[in-house]
């Protein structure tokens, strides 16, 4: 079916949580008719949020009762798309966790190696970090040539800080892997498939943690690995030791996910496990809506899912991670040329370029307060080469705005589901602090709760709210490896590997 347009009254509507509102009169017939169409499919109004996230809810149970398909495949009809992976993080940190961690955390683009020093609530906890990054022919390369980098590189942090271990002991680590791995225990996982980017030949359906130890052993590095975490997970558990208020942690970043405090009752899958006992759930939820079922995609969503390495995987990611926003805009763009709308008689060489526009150009041009948007004009000549006219200025820039808010209302859907599963009414959101820094994705992802949970528009407050998440692949992999060897300690072999 054809999209059809907004009326006036409706297209105001879908303006009202943006900070500015451009005089779109100048825009030519043709531009105005393209952008009423874009207006159309982009525009994700209350009534198809809360249907979406009704959704998403039943994923989430499915997820719970069932090993999902993305898993394993074979299972086809039997399992749902969402991984609900168990973490074996059992329960909120007390906040007098202590001592001092090395931790690492592999993300889409770099390598991130700390040391953490906890002071057990006892004033700041103290980090040292270092950036490495991952070249970016490794991201498709080996296992033996990822596992030697981080070796490598972890040898090399602790040389430069003279970091070394008493006579007879070794150097805790908690390893951050932001990917859908199944863990038998806390510092165990086998990668299930690779998302971000990621295709690495002989890591997938193997344990991550144990070809990085095998990594180390042959440096010789005395290492052990205490956990392996999610980035979301280490989020929220870092958050909760300072705020005990936290419900969940929350990326809204280069990928999309969350994790979140579940009774072990309600994990049909493991059982034999105490039924109120809590357990931290990576859900893994950017494979929501795999079979096609809710989601408004768009043509643009449908390319860019078609050229990607994983087609028909991550559905929900590849609409509202920050990896694929500037992507999507660039599809617009494309498609808008090709049809003589859009920078009439120019080179659209770099354009053409997959990913080469990020979410901050988007960011840019709805910040850009300069005279006739000058800035816009000057940040598509410098990258794409590109000379946009007044009006394609003006439309660029609603585009973008249209791009960046359906992406920030439906990071709403698998929080307000959780939310709704557990029966929670308020509390606070931990997210990636550039996220949350991010003043119109936070109003837009705010506006998007209040009309998915109908709050009272007289309301002093929201009562579930998006707080910064302390650094989660830092002090959270470091607090989660306290509370692993408090455990030990004490003879709780509750999720820890058999010796």
């Amino acid at each position: 079916m054809p999209a059809m347009p907004l009326d006036d009254d409706k297209r105001r509507d879908s303006k009202r949580e943006d900070a500015h509102y451009d005089d779109l009169t100048a825009l030519s017939p043709e531009l105005d008719r393209e952008l009423r169409k874009l207006e159309h499919m982009f525009t994700v109004d209350a009534a198809k949020l809360k249907e979406v996230s009704l959704q998403f809810e039943h994923e989430l149970r499915q997820g719970l009762s069932r090993v999902s398909r993305c898993l394993l495949p074979s299972l086809e009809s039997e399992g749902g798309n969402l991984p609900m992976l168990p973490t074996w993080v059992l329960g909120f940190p007390s906040g007098h966790e202590c001592g001092e961690y090395l931790t690492i955390d592999l993300g889409g683009t770099k390598l991130r190696i700390c040391w953490v020093t906890l002071n057990e609530g006892k004033g700041e906890n103290q980090s040292d970090q270092e950036i490495y990054h991952i070249p970016k022919d490794y991201k498709v390369g080996t296992a033996d040539q990822l596992w030697s980098f981080l070796a490598e590189s972890m040898e090399d942090f602790m040389t430069k800080r003279h970091i070394e271990p008493e006579e007879g002991t070794v150097i805790p680590l908690g390893f951050t892997f932001s990917y859908p791995a199944t863990q038998e225990y806390i510092d165990q996982g086998v990668l299930q498939t690779w998302t971000k980017g990621f295709d690495i030949k002989g890591v997938e359906g193997h344990d991550v943690a144990d070809q990085l130890r095998q990594a180390l052993h042959k440096r010789g590095l005395p290492i052990q690995i205490v956990a392996l975490i999610n980035d979301t997970v280490g989020a929220m558990i870092a958050s909760a030791y300072s705020d005990p208020k936290t419900i969940m942690g929350a990326i809204f970043g280069t990928g999309c996910n969350a994790s979140y405090m579940e009774n072990c009752g309600s994990i049909a899958k493991l059982g034999g496990l105490p039924e109120n006992l809590p357990m931290a759930i990576n859900c893994e939820y950017g494979a929501f809506d795999n079979d096609r079922r809710i989601l408004p995609r768009t043509p643009y969503d449908k390319t860019i899912d078609k050229e990607s390495p994983r087609p028909g995987e991550q559905t929900f990611e590849k609409m509202s991670a920050g990896m694929y926003l500037g992507e999507i805009f660039r599809q617009v763009l494309v498609d808008l040329h090709s049809r003589g709308l859009l920078f009439k008689n120019q080179d659209p060489s770099k354009l053409l370029t997959p990913f080469i526009i990020k979410t901050g150009f988007l960011a840019n041009i709805e910040d850009d307060a300069s005279p006739s948007l000058t800035s816009t004009h000057a940040a598509f000549t410098t990258l794409l080469a590109l000379s946009p006219t007044a009006a394609e200025r003006l439309f660029v820039r609603r585009a973008a705005a249209l791009v960046a808010t359906r992406g920030a209302r439906l990071c709403t859907a698998g929080v307000s589901a959780i939310c709704r599963k557990k029966d929670i009414s308020a509390g606070h959101v931990a997210a990636d602090p550039l996220v949350y820094n991010n003043a119109r994705f936070k109003a837009r992802w705010a506006q998007a709760m209040a009309e998915v949970f109908d709050w009272d528009e007289a309301r002093d407050e929201d009562p579930i709210v998006m707080t910064a998440a302390a650094d989660g692949s830092g002090l959270g992999a470091a607090v989660i490896s306290a509370m692993t060897l408090e455990r030990v300690a004490r003879g709780d072999a509750t999720g820890l590997r058999p010796e």
